[in-house]
C-alpha cells in the first residue's frame, strides 16, 4: 500500500473504501444512539470544507466547539478536508473557566472562523464579542446547505499543521501544541501496533474531543482504521460514572480509556447490584491513562469488575502527552513494590525487610519513540532504576508550541550529556526499568521536603485511602522559612461541628506522618468540588497554589502551622 501523503488522504480513502460502513455512534444523555456512515461524515466534511473553501481557510487556524456530537465530527472532519487547521475547544455550555480558555485561544490563534451548531452560534457570538474577539465569524455547520460540488482534496503533505492541540493547563498555562499530518500518521500506526486494533474494534468513550486522548484516540483513530467511533456526552459520567461502563457494553464497545481518576470513581460507586447488571466480556481494552496510574486503583479495578467479565489482560495502562501527539507507552499494568524511601531520593530499589514501600503500576513499554530518563540540571542520561525527567524522540513527537518560540526552544530538540539531540524535554518524571516506563509525577509537582522528594499523587492517594469522609485531596508546598507542607482536603457530608473538624484534620496529620514521617504545616478542609481539575481528570496544581497563596480559597476548617484554629 502507498504511503498517504497526509492525514487527510487516509481519512478519504478510508471513507471512500467503506461508505455504507458505520463510522460513527453518538449517544444522547438518556442513551439513545445515532449512527452515521462513512459516506454520511463525508458529504458533511466536504460542504463544511466547500464553506471554509469560500472564505480562504486553507492553512489557516479554524476554532472547533467541541461539543462531542456528529456536528462537531464534521466540523474537524472538513477543517481537515479543507486544509485549515482544526483548533478544539470547549463547547458553550462547559464552565465559565472553559469560556476564558476560549476567549485565550481565540486570541492566541488569530482565528478568523469559528464552528459550531446553529444554536450554539449566538452565545459564541456573544461570549467572543465580550471578549474583544467581535472579528471571529461563527459558522453552523448544521446550516451550511450541501454545496460541495467543487470540493477537491486539499494539497497538503507531512509537514503541514493538522491540528492545533492545547494542552490540559495541569501545571501551567495552556500552551498550543503544532500537530502536524506526519505526527497524526505515526500515531495511528503507533496505537494500531500497540492496541491492535483493526476495522472491527468499537473504539469510544466519554472523553471531550477537545482533549488529545478523546480526539485522537476515541475518535480521529478509530475513523482512520474504518472502525467504528463510539460517543458518549462528558455529562453522562459527570452524572453517574458508572454509565460509561454501562453503555460501553450496551453498544459493543471493544476498546476504551480514561484517566485514573475515572476508574477510582467507578470503584468508589460500583455496588454488588451494578455488578450483576453488567457485561464486560466484550471489552478487549480498558486504557488506564492521562496521569499517573495508581497501582491500587488498577488492582482494585481489576478485581471487583472481574465478577462483571471484565478480563484481567483488559486493563491495560498508558502514559502520552499533547507534545507527543498522544502516545508514549501502553502495556500490562505492572506493578512493582519499591523502598519509600530510596524513591524519595530517586531511584527504583527493592525493599528491605520491615521498611516502608511504594507500589508503583507501570505504563507499558515505549511504542515507536526513544525514551531517555535524564538528570534535568546535568542532561547526563540516568542508567535503569534511576529517576529523572522523562525525554522523548520520535516520528510522533511535534515540532513546538504556536506562536511561543521561547516555551518550544526551552521544550524541544534537547540535547543530552552524551551528544544526542532533538529529544522533548516533558517535564514529567520517570524511570525506566526493565524496559517498562514508570511515571512517578511532574517536576513542577515534586515537593521537597527535609531534602526528600516526594510526589504529590502518592500523598493524595493515601489521603483517598484514609476512608469516608474525605474525598479529593491536593498536596503542596507554600514558601515560608523553610519548604512548608499544605494539605487541601475535600469533605463529604453536612454539619459538622468545630470538634469532628479538628479531629478530621488531625486525621489528615497522622496519615501523612504515619505513611510518609512527615505532617503539614496547614490543613485545609473544603467543601467537595473545590479541588479543581483539568478535562482529563489531573488537578490543576498551579491553580490551586495560587487560590492557596492569593488566600482565595475558603475552608470549613483551616488548622494552621502555628497551631492557630480558622473556623
Amino acid at each position: 500500500m502507498t504511503p498517504a501523503r497526509s492525514f487527510t488522504h487516509a481519512l478519504a480513502g478510508r471513507f471512500a473504501a467503506g461508505a455504507g460502513d458505520t463510522a460513527l455512534l453518538c449517544l444522547d444523555e438518556e442513551g439513545r444512539s445515532t449512527a452515521h456512515t462513512y459516506g454520511e461524515l463525508d458529504a458533511r466534511a466536504r460542504t463544511v470544507a466547500a464553506a471554509l473553501d469560500g472564505r480562504g481557510a486553507a492553512g489557516a487556524p479554524v476554532l472547533v466547539a467541541t461539543g462531542g456530537g456528529a456536528d462537531t465530527v464534521a466540523a474537524l472532519l472538513g477543517c481537515l478536508y479543507a486544509g485549515a487547521v482544526a483548533v478544539p475547544v470547549p463547547p458553550p455550555d462547559a464552565s465559565r473557566a472553559a469560556a476564558e480558555r476560549t476567549a485565550a485561544i481565540a486570541a492566541e490563534t488569530d482565528a478568523p472562523l469559528l464552528l459550531t451548531h446553529s444554536a450554539e452560534a449566538p452565545e459564541f457570538s456573544r461570549r467572543l464579542s465580550a471578549a474583544g474577539r467581535q472579528a471571529v465569524v461563527c459558522l453552523a455547520v448544521d446550516n451550511l446547505g450541501a454545496q460541495h460540488a467543487d470540493w477537491r482534496l486539499p494539497a497538503v503533505d507531512g509537514r503541514d499543521l493538522a491540528l492545533i492541540q492545547y494542552t490540559s493547563g495541569s501545571t501551567a498555562a495552556p500552551r498550543g501544541v503544532r500537530v502536524t499530518h506526519a505526527n497524526l500518521l505515526a500515531t495511528m500506526e503507533s496505537l494500531r501496533h500497540a492496541l491492535r486494533t483493526d476495522r472491527t474494534d468499537r473504539i469510544g468513550g466519554w472523553l471531550p474531543l477537545h482533549h488529545d486522548l478523546g480526539l485522537i484516540g476515541q475518535l480521529l483513530h478509530p475513523l482512520w482504521l474504518g472502525a467504528t467511533a463510539v460517543l458518549m456526552p462528558g455529562r453522562l459520567f459527570a452524572a453517574d460514572p458508572l454509565r460509561w461502563l454501562h453503555e460501553a457494553a450496551r453498544h459493543g464497545v471493544t476498546v476504551t480509556a480514561a484517566p485514573d481518576s475515572a476508574y477510582a470513581r467507578c470503584l468508589a460507586a460500583v455496588t454488588d447490584a451494578d455488578l450483576a447488571r453488567l457485561d464486560l466480556g466484550r471489552l478487549r481494552l480498558a486504557v488506564n491513562a492521562s496521569e499517573p496510574v495508581s497501582a491500587v486503583t488498577q488492582a482494585a479495578f481489576a478485581r471487583r469488575f472481574a465478577t462483571a467479565g471484565l478480563r484481567p489482560e483488559a486493563l491495560v495502562a498508558g502514559y502520552g502527552l499533547a507534545e507527543a501527539t498522544l502516545l508514549v507507552s501502553v502495556g500490562a499494568p505492572t506493578t512493582t513494590t519499591f523502598s519509600a524511601a530510596e524513591l524519595e531520593h530517586g531511584t527504583l530499589t527493592p525493599p528491605a525487610p520491615g521498611h516502608p514501600v511504594r507500589a508503583l503500576a507501570a505504563s507499558g513499554r515505549p511504542t515507536s519513540v526513544t525514551v531517555r530518563i535524564v538528570d534535568p540540571s546535568t542532561s547526563t542520561v540516568l542508567p535503569d532504576g534511576s529517576v529523572g525527567e522523562i525525554w522523548l524522540r520520535g516520528e510522533a513527537v511535534t515540532p513546538g508550541y504556536w506562536r511561543r518560540p521561547t516555551e518550544t526552544a526551552a521544550a524541544y530538540d534537547a540535547t543530552t550529556a552524551a551528544g544526542e539531540h532533538g529529544f522533548l524535554r516533558t517535564g514529567d518524571l520517570g524511570a525506566l526499568l526493565n524496559g517498562e516506563l514508570y511515571v512517578t509525577g511532574r517536576i513542577k509537582d515534586a515537593l521537597l521536603v527535609d531534602g526528600r522528594t516526594l510526589h504529590p499523587q502518592e500523598v493524595e492517594r493515601q489521603l483517598a485511602l484514609s476512608g469516608a469522609p474525605f474525598g479529593s485531596a491536593v498536596v503542596l508546598t507554600a514558601p515560608a522559612e523553610r519548604e512548608q507542607l499544605v494539605a487541601i482536603q475535600e469533605i463529604h457530608g453536612t454539619a459538622w461541628n468545630p470538634r469532628q473538624l479538628a479531629d478530621l484534620a488531625a486525621r489528615v496529620h497522622g496519615c501523612l506522618h504515619a505513611e510518609f514521617g512527615t505532617a503539614p504545616g496547614n490543613v485545609l478542609l473544603v467543601r467537595p468540588g473545590t479541588v479543581r481539575r483539568t478535562t482529563s481528570g489531573k488537578i490543576r496544581r498551579t491553580l490551586m497554589r495560587d487560590l492557596y497563596t492569593r488566600g482565595e480559597l475558603r475552608p470549613l476548617y483551616a488548622q494552621l502551622a502555628e497551631g492557630g484554629l480558622s473556623p
